[in-house]
């Protein structure tokens, strides 16, 4: 809604919410397997955040989409996926035996 408390939320969410492809892509980019992996925490990071801000408005008495449980759904894999990239870019760093 358009209210003072609206339009903060909106704008965290909107910042946090396309942060994550931005690092994405430059962690597609990165220079070495230490750069990537930062860049992937750096999306999660952003990823966690947007899952707060939906929280917030989830638990909130505001008047929330139809979709937004499936978007904390989606928000929610793509932390698992991006994790499940990170432990292979670390696997890959290890000496094998």
């Amino acid at each position: 809604p358009r209210s003072r408390a609206g339009d903060h939320l909106a704008g965290q969410l909107l910042r946090s919410g396309t942060s994550p492809a931005a690092h994405y892509a430059e962690a597609r980019g990165a220079e070495s397997l230490n750069d990537f992996i930062h860049k992937l925490k750096l999306c999660v990071k952003e990823l966690n955040e947007s899952r707060i801000w939906l929280k917030i408005i989830l638990g909130s008495n505001m008047p929330a989409t139809a979709n937004l449980p499936s978007v904390f759904s989606e928000c929610d894999e793509l932390c698992r996926i991006i994790h499940a990239s990170i432990r292979t870019a670390k696997n890959k760093q290890r000496p094998r035996p």
